[in-house]
């Protein structure tokens, strides 16, 4: 089985920073893209940043130059670096990755649990 585990939200005021952790374990032989979604309360979940394993990157325009998105191959993990944070920043953020596991052709789509992240004063 895959595991997708999300850490690092938390109440922070407008104008601060987090930093989200994803790790992905268990059956792994490769993991593929990977990302971060989030959902606000009463909205749809919408792409907020992505990353492929060679390092590429892809950014929803309203978090362009306030988050980054890295990895670290060898630990099989995705960081979300969140700066300037604002009230509608607040959702649940969810670990997305596209995971080849041993035996499969193809990768196929994993989700964490999610991290609430709030942002008020």
């Amino acid at each position: 089985q895959v595991q997708l585990v999300e850490s690092g939200g938390g109440l922070v005021q407008p104008g601060g920073s987090l930093r989200l952790s994803c790790v992905a374990s268990g059956s792994i032989f490769k993991i593929n893209a990977m990302g971060w979604y989030r959902q606000a309360p009463g909205k749809e979940r919408e792409l907020v940043a992505a990353i492929t394993s060679g390092g590429s990157t892809n950014y929803a325009d309203s978090m362009k130059g306030r988050f980054t998105i890295s990895r670290d191959n060898a630990k099989n993990t995705v960081f979300l670096q969140m700066n300037s944070l604002n009230p509608e920043d607040t959702a649940v953020y969810y670990c997305n990755a596209v995971i080849v596991i041993p035996g499969a052709y193809y990768g196929m789509n994993y989700w964490g649990k999610g991290t609430l992240v709030t942002i008020s004063s």
